[in-house]
């Protein structure tokens, strides 16, 4: 039996998160000895994992409980000081950041690291983004194999640290299954269903372009185009996002609704899935709202990847002038039109079959 140690900073709702949490469910029906070891602890996707997966808490306290100073303490330790105990046969750093440091300095072992965004943009484009992506030029050489989820995100990677002989693409795995049967869980859903409703499910950054977003939003309700969209998720910006709402009087009309364990109600029920990004690696949720067979609009990015020939939706210029006309001509169009193109789940189960084949393959892979 094959031992792996996956690590991850925390297990709270995000993308990356979701999809290591469907990954090691899967894995363990194969007879895979799973440890997970999370930097911080209290997740809420902790609760979905199989019960025969290991999982190890550095601190036990969630990310955002601690202050700017423990923080950094706490990463001071991480990067100089501590060392990864126990007997593994693969380490795999499946986020970037702390952890792609971190297990770096496990030796003996095949390493892997998964690369899940635009390296390039992620971090920002000031001082501190620089010197981070010095420094991890060094760490990313200690792994054996670069898992990169799309075609884009691994030509951004390597714009910046050259071609990387070890690298692999492998999609996002999901448990489709699970969306379905969660999608159709009760939820007290706040749309109006005398309205056109709207929904991106994303964390509130500079990444997910929600603040261009209800820029044009506002600009779509001046010249008449009524809808009104909720955001499904939390982060950084929320206070900020609020203010810009509020300030352009659609308070009533465009929502953060923070954050839901359970996204895909939300999903299943909106009349449009949005997902319009400055940049993505790969676009998971695209994934998932195809799954659920909903029209999609999404910026050109990395998405467009995970978008395919998915025959529901759209992809527009990456610019206010292509979100607004995009957006206008689907909500125009919705009421005329709204024939939804099923896929068989069996393409589904043959399409993620197969991304979990790689991923054993890269795993019995000799380093």
């Amino acid at each position: 039996m094959k031992k792996l140690l996956f690590g991850i900073t925390s297990l709270t709702i995000g993308g990356a998160e979701r999809v290591l949490v469907d990954l090691c469910n899967r894995l363990v029906e194969d007879d895979y000895d799973i440890t997970i070891f999370s930097i911080y602890g209290g997740g809420v996707l902790e609760k979905e994992l199989d019960p025969r997966i290991n999982v190890i808490n550095l601190y036990k306290k969630p990310f955002k409980e601690y202050n700017k100073v423990q923080i950094l303490m706490k990463s001071l330790r991480l990067l100089f000081f501590y060392k990864i105990k126990g007997d593994y046969d693969v380490a795999i750093s499946f986020l970037e950041g702390p952890i792609v440091r971190l297990f770096s300095k496990i030796k003996g072992i095949k390493k892997i690291a998964w690369i899940h965004v635009d390296i390039s943009k992620i971090y920002g484009n000031g001082i501190k983004a620089k010197i981070k992506q010095i420094v991890d030029r060094k760490f990313y050489s200690k792994y054996n194999n670069l898992v990169f989820v799309s075609e884009e995100n691994k030509k951004d990677f390597e714009n910046i640290y050259g071609k990387q002989k070890n690298a692999v693409i492998i999609r996002n795995y999901l448990d489709y299954n699970k969306i379905i049967v969660k999608s159709n869980e009760s939820e007290d859903l706040p749309y109006d269903d005398k309205t056109i409703n709207l929904v991106m499910v994303s964390r509130l950054t500079f990444q997910k372009g929600i603040d261009r977003f209800i820029k044009i939003y506002h600009e779509l309700e001046k010249s008449g185009v009524h809808s009104n969209v909720y955001i499904v998720g939390d982060g950084p910006l929320r206070l900020e996002l609020q203010k810009q709402i509020d300030s352009l009087g659609e308070t009533l009309n465009f929502m953060l609704l923070g954050e839901r364990e359970n996204p895909y109600p939300y999903i299943k029920n909106a009349d449009i899935f949005c997902l319009l990004s400055y940049f993505e690696g790969y676009g998971m949720v695209v994934e998932e709202a195809k799954i659920l067979n909903k029209k999609i609009i999404i910026t050109d990015t990395a998405a467009r990847e995970s978008f395919g020939d998915y025959e529901n939706g759209m992809i527009v210029s990456n610019t206010e002038k292509g979100i607004f006309e995009g957006l206008s001509k689907m909500i125009k169009e919705l009421g005329m039109n709204n024939d939804v193109t099923k896929v068989s789940s069996q393409n589904f189960e043959e399409y993620y079959d197969n991304i979990v084949r790689n991923v054993k393959n890269l795993f019995n892979e000799e380093f």
